[in-house]
């Protein structure tokens, strides 16, 4: 199983996504800041992983801390705020941040090298529950898949955006060893590349069959019935089944409805924010216009065009089949099934 992140000799080591699949490069990081930049830079993404990797993240802060015991909260809100700060989309991260929060509050009079120990192994324990929670979406998926099919994806919703295995990927993993599975059809996920340099290398590392192509070949490729479900990931889920992924997410599930192919959205609970009533009010991240400039450092274009990067859509929930989670498969209508 691919490791994503690994806490050892007092410190979090994190595989450098961006340098994926060139080289496979595990780096340190010694400080909260460092942590935040890994995740805000795209050297760990994914919603799931980015909350374990914050929860972490939050605890190695505390565990460094050296000064009085009275400027102890201040300290402890600043380095949550910074981890906060870095992606507004992820519902997952303060999911991960709210959870640690409760391990404070509860021993906020201990010393914060025993409160620190005490972090380390809540985000250990999330870290075993985000395994066995992509494991169980995987086994409830799967059953979705009545015939051997053709499953198209967008992004990277594997074991590289989890702690391992994956959720949109845990289907299809799942699925595959259930002989369910005869292609992945890898959107290459503009501007940065998710499907091209990690879902395509993460499924090949498993021998499972995978064709890359581009985003604007998916309305075709359905076009010619080589689809028969389209599965995702998310980073948010509204109360009401509005679904915030990866951008072009949406443009897949309207083409899914027209040519009639079952349009599957795989996230554990954690992503499900019960506080937003819809999509509206999910906050869309938009990112540096560099990221569509250029590609891999190349540049594309005029090096001053102006860009509009956004890094997520907003899917309504009239287009999603399903939300497959680690309980079961939720259905429409999901102001329903959500809230129970």
């Amino acid at each position: 199983m691919i490791k994503t992140i690994i806490w050892e000799n007092e410190q979090l080591v994190i595989l450098n996504q961006n340098k994926l699949p060139e080289e496979v490069i595990y780096e340190p990081c010694n400080s909260v800041h460092e942590v935040a930049e890994a995740i805000k830079t795209l050297k760990v993404r994914g919603a799931p992983l980015i909350g374990v990797t914050a929860a972490f993240g939050l605890a190695l802060g505390v565990t460094q801390y050296e000064g009085p015991f009275e400027n102890f909260h201040q300290y402890y809100t600043s380095i949550r705020e910074e981890l906060a700060a870095t992606r507004p989309t992820a519902v997952n991260l303060f999911w991960a941040l709210q959870r640690m929060d409760g391990v404070y509050h509860k021993n906020s009079h201990k010393s914060p090298a025993e409160l620190g120990r005490q972090m380390l192994d809540e985000a250990q324990a999330m870290y075993e529950e985000d395994i066995n929670t992509n494991k169980m979406i995987g086994e409830h998926g799967a059953q979705l898949l009545d015939k051997p099919s053709r499953v198209l994806t967008i992004c990277n919703a594997g074991a590289l955006a989890t702690c391992g295995y994956g959720t949109a990927l845990g289907v299809i993993r799942t699925a595959y060893k259930q002989n369910k599975i005869i292609q992945v059809w890898a959107c290459e996920t503009r501007p940065v590349l998710q499907g091209a340099r990690l879902t395509v290398w993460e499924l090949m590392q498993d021998k499972i069959p995978v064709k890359l192509i581009t985003d604007n070949m998916a309305g075709y490729i359905m076009q010619l019935d080589q689809v028969d479900a389209v599965i995702v990931g998310a980073d948010r889920i509204a109360a009401n089944g509005d679904t915030a992924n990866k951008i072009g997410t949406y443009t897949l599930a309207v083409l899914a409805k027209y040519h009639h192919i079952p349009f599957y959205v795989a996230a554990p609970q954690s992503t499900i924010d019960r506080s937003l009533a819809s999509g509206q009010d999910i906050p869309i991240e938009e990112r540096a216009a560099e990221e569509v400039r250029s590609i891999r450092g190349v540049s594309v274009t005029v090096k001053d065009v102006e860009v509009f990067n956004p890094a997520f859509d907003v899917t309504d929930n009239s287009l999603i089949t399903g939300i497959i989670t680690e309980k079961k498969v939720l259905r429409p209508p999901f102001e329903h099934s959500l809230r129970l």
